[in-house]
C-alpha cells in the first residue's frame, strides 16, 4: 500500500521529513512565532499568555518527496504511520479530482488507507462516465448519500479518570487548551490546529488571532483619544458660548409647522458632539491609516513565516475537476487541454451572457438598497416632526437623536434581512453562471456577496458622513425630497450622528451574529440527532460508533461567513474611524468572543472537515488592501467636509485663536424675504441674500488642499512602509536557503560532501562513501 501511496505523493510534490541534517539532528527546535512572546522574553517579563500544549507536532527539515530516495526520509520504515491524517485527507481530495480512468494503476492500493470508504466512493463510477457521474461529491449532491466526512479523533470530553496530558487525543487537546472560554487570553495552538484541521482553517485562526492582537494598540489609542475628549470638554469654547447664549440666538424653524427655538436648548448635544469632533480625532484618523497598512504588511510576513513553517509556501492548487453541479448540467463534453481527459463543457459566450445578466440583477438589488435607505431617511424626518409636535420640551430637544437612533435600529433590521435574501440570490445566480471549478465558483460568489454587503452595510453611514446636510438650502429656499425638507445635521453635528449609526450597526450586528453562532449550531445538532434517531427507528447501539456520533454533528459550512464578518468589521474600524474612535475597542471585545465561539464550533459541534492546504487567506487579503486604501480617502473627506476641524482652524488663523465668537460667525441671518421669523439664524456661511460668503470659498479651498495633502502624505508613507518592510523576513530567507542546501545534501547520491561539511573525512571503502540503495 505504502509503495503506491509514495508514488502518488511523488507526482503531487508533497514535502516530507528529510532524514539527515548537517547538524546531526532530525527535528528542529520549535520557533516562537509570536512577536509579543519574544519581546516579553527579552524584557524578562513573565508571559501569562504562554502555555505548554502537549503532543505538539515536531518541526523537521523537509523537501519534496522522491520515491527513489525513500530511505532518506525519517519514518519511512513505519508504513502504517508514515502519512499523517491531514496528508491522507489530501490523498482523498486529489484522487477525487484525478480519478477519471478505470485503468488507474493505484486504485486497489488506496483501499487500505484510513479513510478508505470515502476514498473508494470518491473514485467509483456509478453511472455514465461521459456525464461525469464519478465521485462522492456528486453522489452527495444528488442525494444518494446524506453525508461523507472524515472522522474525529474520538470524543472531545476529557476522560473521567485522571490522565496525563500526553494521553489525550488530538481533539481533547484542542478542546482543553484552545476551545474552552477560560483560554481567551492564551496563544492559540496553531500547530495543533493545522495538524488536525489542515492549513486552510489554521491560517484563518492565525489571521484572526493576528488581527485581534493588532487591535490592542488601536483600541488603546482610540480609548485615549475618547478620554482626552472627555477631559477637555470644559475647554470647548463654542459649546460654552452655546450654553451661555440664553435667548441670544433665535434659530429658524426646523420644519414648516415648527416654531423658532433658542440655540441654548441644544447645550448638552453641543458638548457631546465635541467628544467625536476634536483635534484628537484627526490624529487618530492618520494613526489608523498607518495602522491598517502596517497590519497588512506585517501579516504578509507572518503569513510567509507560517507558510514556510507548515511546508506550503510553494503550494499551488492542482488541476481542479469540474464541480458536481457543473458536470450534471453541462450540455456537451470536450477534452481538457491540461489532463487530456474529456470533461463536461459549457460555452464561454453563454457564460459571459449569463454573467452580464447577473450583473444587471446585482445593480437592481443595489438600487433596492438605495430605495430602503431613502425610506429610512424619510421616516427619520417624519419621526423628528412627530417628536417635535408632542409638546414635551425634552422630546422636542432630543427629537433628532430619538429619530436617528430609532431609524438606525430599523435600518439594522433591514440590513440583516436583505443580507440573508441577497446571499441566497447570489448563490442561485452563481450556480446559474455555470462556473467549472469550485475555485471559480467561490471567487464569483465572494465578489457578489461582498459588493452587496458593502453597499448594504456602508450606504447609511456614507449618507450621514458625506451627503446629509449638504443640500438643505436656506430659509425661503429650502431643498426638498418628496415634499419634505432635506435633512440637516443635528445640533451636535453630523459626526455624532455618524457615531450613533456606527455603534448601532456595527455593535448590533456583532451581538446578533454572536448569538446566532452560539445558538444555531446547537439547534441544528438537535435536529440532526432527531433525524438520525428516526432513521434508526428508535434502535440505538449499545456502544455508540464513532461515525454515528459524528453524523449527529453539524456539517461544517466553511469559512466564507467568518471571513466576511471580519472583513466588514475591518471596514467599520478604518473607513469611519474619525467619527467613532471606540470602534477598535468594540471590535477587540467581539473578536475575543469570536475566536472562542469558532474554536468551540470546529472542535465540538462541527463534523471534521476535509483538510485543505493553502499558503494564504486568498482573495480576502486583496479586499482588505482595497478597504485600507479606501479608508484613507474616506477619512480625508470626513475630516475636510464633515468635521468642524478645518472651519475652526481657519477661524483661529483669521480671527481669534481662542475661538471666541466662532458660534456667532457660523450663523447666518435669514434673507429679508423670509417673513415667518425675521432675523432668525441658521448655520451656514451665507450673507443676508443667501449667497455664499468669501469665508466659504476660502474654506472650500482649504478643504480641497487638505484632502490632496492628506492623501499624498499618507499614501507616500504607506508606499515607504511597503518598500522598507519586506514581505518575507530576512531571517526566513536565510533559513529557507539553508534548508534547501540541507535537503540537497541529505538527498545526494554520494554522502561524501555531507560528511565533509560535518568536519568528517570518509575513508575509502567505508559504508558512508557507498551509494545508498534505491
Amino acid at each position: 500500500v505504502c509503495v503506491c501511496v509514495c508514488h502518488f505523493f511523488q507526482h503531487f510534490v508533497f514535502l516530507f521529513i528529510v532524514f539527515y541534517c548537517l547538524d546531526g539532528s532530525q527535528a528542529q527546535p520549535h520557533q516562537n512565532l509570536n512577536t509579543s512572546a519574544m519581546v516579553l522574553k527579552r524584557l524578562c517579563i513573565p508571559n501569562a499568555m504562554m502555555e505548554s500544549v502537549p503532543n505538539r507536532p515536531l518541526d523537521y527539515y523537509t523537501c519534496a518527496f522522491r520515491k527513489s530516495k525513500m530511505n532518506r526520509f525519517l519514518g519511512s520504515g513505519d508504513h502504517e504511520a508514515y502519512f499523517t491524517n491531514t496528508q491522507r485527507h489530501c490523498i482523498v481530495r486529489v484522487t477525487n479530482k484525478t480519478a477519471q480512468s478505470k485503468q488507474d494503476p493505484f486504485i486497489s492500493c488506496f483501499r487500505c488507507i484510513f479513510f478508505q470508504v470515502y476514498e473508494i466512493l470518491a473514485r467509483t463510477v456509478y453511472g455514465k462516465r461521459k456525464r461525469a457521474e464519478v465521485g462522492v461529491d456528486r453522489l452527495v449532491n444528488e442525494g444518494a448519500y446524506t453525508a461523507a466526512y472524515p472522522l474525529h479523533e474520538g470524543p472531545f470530553q476529557l476522560p473521567n479518570y485522571e490522565s496525563r496530558p500526553d494521553e489525550l487525543n488530538q481533539r481533547q487537546v484542542l478542546y482543553y487548551y484552545w476551545a474552552r472560554w477560560c483560554k481567551w487570553y492564551k496563544y492559540q495552538p496553531l500547530d495543533h490546529i493545522r495538524e488536525y484541521f489542515g492549513e486552510k482553517i489554521a491560517l484563518y485562526f492565525a489571521w484572526l488571532g493576528f488581527y485581534t492582537a493588532w487591535l490592542l494598540p488601536a483600541a488603546l489609542v482610540g480609548t485615549l483619544i475618547f478620554v482626552s475628549g472627555v477631559m477637555t470638554m470644559s475647554t470647548n469654547t463654542p459649546a460654552e458660548e452655546i450654553c451661555g447664549s440664553g435667548a441670544k440666538y433665535l434659530m429658524c424653524p426646523l420644519c414648516k409647522t415648527c416654531k423658532a427655538w433658542n440655540m441654548s436648548e441644544i447645550c448638552t448635544m453641543a458638548k457631546m458632539g465635541y467628544l467625536f469632533d476634536h483635534p484628537g480625532t484627526v490624529f487618530f484618523s492618520v494613526f489608523m491609516s498607518f495602522w491598517a497598512v502596517a497590519f497588512l504588511e506585517y501579516w504578509k510576513r507572518k503569513m510567509a513565516t507560517l507558510a514556510h513553517h507548515w511546508d506550503c509556501m510553494d503550494f499551488h492548487e492542482e488541476e481542479e475537476r469540474p464541480r458536481p453541479e457543473f458536470a450534471a448540467m453541462a450540455p456537451t463534453m470536450e477534452q481538457n487541454p491540461v489532463t487530456g481527459i474529456k470533461e463536461p463543457y459549457f460555452p464561454e459566450k453563454t457564460r459571459l451572457s449569463r454573467m452580464f445578466t447577473s450583473s444587471m440583477v446585482i445593480i437592481l438589488m443595489l438600487c433596492v438598497v438605495i430605495i430602503f435607505l431613502v425610506t429610512v431617511v424619510v421616516s427619520r424626518g417624519i419621526i423628528s416632526v412627530m417628536m417635535y409636535h408632542t409638546g414635551s420640551p425634552v422630546l422636542r430637544t432630543e427629537a433628532g437623536t430619538i429619530a436617528n437612533i430609532s431609524s438606525s435600529v430599523v435600518n439594522l433590521g433591514l440590513i440583516l434581512l436583505m443580507g440573508q435574501v441577497y446571499t441566497a440570490l447570489a448563490e442561485q445566480l452563481t450556480k446559474w453562471e455555470m462556473h467549472r471549478t469550485q475555485t471559480q465558483y467561490d471567487n464569483a460568489f465572494t465578489f457578489k456577496v461582498f459588493i452587496f454587503q458593502f453597499v448594504n452595510f456602508y450606504s447609511s453611514p456614507f449618507y450621514v458622513a458625506f451627503f446629509k446636510g449638504r443640500f438643505v438650502g436656506y430659509p425661503s429656499k429650502y431643498g426638498t425630497l418628496f415634499g419634505m425638507r432635506n435633512e440637516d445635521c443635528g445640533p451636535g453635528g453630523c459626526l455624532i450622528e455618524l457615531a450613533e449609526q456606527l455603534f448601532i450597526i456595527m455593535v448590533g450586528k456583532q451581538l446578533i451574529n454572536n448569538i446566532q453562532e452560539f445558538i444555531l449550531p446547537k439547534v441544528k445538532a438537535w435536529h440532526q440527532k432527531r433525524a438520525f434517531s428516526s432513521v434508526l427507528g428508535g434502535k440505538v447501539s449499545q456502544e455508540p460508533r464513532l461515525w454515528e456520533e459524528d453524523y449527529k454533528l453539524v456539517q461544517c459550512e466553511g469559512l466564507f461567513e467568518e471571513y466576511l464578518e471580519m472583513v466588514l468589521q475591518f471596514g467599520f474600524i478604518t473607513i469611519f474611524v474619525a467619527a467613532f474612535p471606540l470602534a477598535p475597542l468594540f471590535a477587540l471585545l467581539n473578536n475575543w468572543v469570536e475566536i472562542r465561539l469558532d474554536a468551540h464550533k470546529f472542535v465540538c459541534e462541527y463534523r471534521r472537515p476535509v483538510a485543505e492546504r493553502a499558503q494564504n487567506i486568498g482573495v480576502w487579503f486583496n479586499i482588505l488592501e482595497a478597504l485600507s486604501h479606501l479608508s484613507v480617502i474616506a477619512n480625508a473627506f470626513l475630516i475636510a467636509f464633515t468635521s468642524d476641524f478645518l472651519p475652526r482652524l481657519l477661524y483661529q488663523y483669521k480671527f481669534h485663536n481662542d475661538l471666541h465668537g466662532y458660534v456667532n460667525y457660523t450663523l447666518a441671518y435669514a434673507p429679508l424675504n423670509y417673513t415667518d421669523y425675521p432675523m432668525c439664524r441658521y448655520k451656514a456661511f451665507r450673507d443676508n441674500n443667501g449667497n455664499y460668503t468669501l469665508f466659504y470659498w476660502e474654506l472650500l479651498a482649504v478643504r480641497l488642499g487638505f484632502i490632496i495633502a492628506f492623501e499624498h502624505v499618507v499614501f507616500f508613507v504607506l508606499r515607504a512602509i511597503d518598500w522598507i518592510v519586506p514581505d518575507v523576513p530576512e531571517s526566513l530567507e536565510l533559513k529557507m536557503k539553508r534548508e534547501h542546501y540541507l535537503a540537497k545534501q541529505a538527498l545526494a547520491e554520494n554522502q561524501e560532501a555531507l560528511l565533509v561539511s560535518r568536519g568528517q573525512r570518509p575513508t575509502p571503502g567505508s559504508p558512508e562513501t557507498s551509494s545508498p540503495g534505491q
